[in-house]
């Protein structure tokens, strides 16, 4: 076993366990904690498929900006057991249940009618994933629709300031 091959399933086994752990916890800063956690397995799965920029985007926005936006508006939120409703439905754990096998059959049914499960993936070689060359396709052929997410993102951040603010 290569270097590689080891460090994929020590990440995929951590993603794996965090995402399952995200589910199981009772408690809802436990949960982010282990989403920050799978957040930092999948980068380093990006990083092991040289998507360096998709690992730092990665890294940035979801486990830096979301999920620690998320952690303080749970901690101010200030779950208390005795503000959770205690009746739990037993209806509704079933039809939960059904519908939770329902999506992993179908996730199944899918991934075995397509052809990429045959594919190897092409791992530390070439040059796909490398910033310089989604820089090139961003800026050349993509370059419209990026100036017009921008002024998107522009207008947005406007309105929520325009929103927030307070009558004088």
């Amino acid at each position: 076993m290569s270097i590689v091959e080891i460090l994929f399933w020590f990440l995929s086994i951590l993603a794996l366990g965090g995402a399952a752990m995200v589910v199981a916890s009772k408690s809802p800063v436990h949960s982010i904690l282990y989403l920050i956690l799978t957040f930092f397995a999948i980068s380093g799965h990006y990083i092991l498929l040289n998507a360096q920029f998709l690992a730092i985007v990665n890294v940035i926005v979801y486990a830096g900006a979301i999920m620690v936006l998320f952690l303080f508006v749970v901690m101010l939120m200030n779950l208390n057991a005795d503000s959770e409703p205690q009746q739990k439905n037993k209806w509704l754990l079933y039809i939960g249940g059904i519908a939770g096998g329902s999506l992993l059959l179908v996730i199944v049914a899918a991934l075995k009618q397509t052809a990429a499960t045959t594919q190897l993936v092409q791992m530390n070689n070439g040059d796909a994933g490398l910033i310089k060359n989604l820089g090139m396709v961003l800026f050349t052929e993509y370059v419209f629709p990026f100036e017009i997410s921008s002024v998107l993102f522009l207008s947005a951040m406007i309105g929520a300031v325009v929103i927030s603010k307070k009558e004088a």
